[in-house]
């Protein structure tokens, strides 16, 4: 092929290049940086997933549903003191601010797998689908983990 016949082909293939990158760095807003699902006896139906989430855009965004194949539902809950007693309670939406982050911890915010539809195992990945107020999904990946390997871990990076 002649060249005259090429350029407006890699012209084309290079604007979809273009347009392509630009739309995944607008996906990109909302990352996970870290997480765990927390491993559970066999016989208990429900357990906890943590993992933080950074917003790099100019705008706060909410956190308002999750979902997974799992569990019955995903619910996101929050750690509330009422009465000298510490409770577990379902909110609506957790809040990401601009430039900032969203730790979801066993002693704050968290989402619960509420009837897990199989005893999940050690190191098994888990797949979250979160959505946010503006519209936006973003797929997660979390491995099962016992707390202790957990916390070991987290001592692991914290220490570099």
């Amino acid at each position: 092929m002649e060249f005259k016949t090429l350029k407006p082909i890699f012209k084309q293939l290079f604007n979809c290049l273009a347009l392509s990158c630009a739309s995944f760095s607008v996906f990109a807003n909302v990352i996970m940086t870290e997480g765990h699902v927390r491993a559970m006896p066999e016989t208990v139906p429900n357990t906890a997933a943590y993992f933080t989430l950074e917003n790099h855009s100019d705008k706060a965004v909410n956190l308002t549903g999750v979902s997974t194949s799992v569990a019955k539902s995903a619910m996101l809950h929050t750690i509330i003191e009422e009465q000298g007693m510490v409770k577990m309670r379902h909110v609506d939406a957790l809040g990401i601010p601009a430039h900032g982050k969203l730790t979801l911890s066993p002693t704050g915010e968290h989402v619960m797998l509420l009837g897990l539809t199989a005893p999940l195992t050690l190191n098994q990945k888990v797949e979250l689908q979160l959505q946010f107020d503006d519209g936006e999904h973003l797929t997660i990946s979390l491995p099962v983990l016992k707390q202790a390997e957990q916390a070991k871990t987290q001592a692991h990076q914290h220490s570099h």
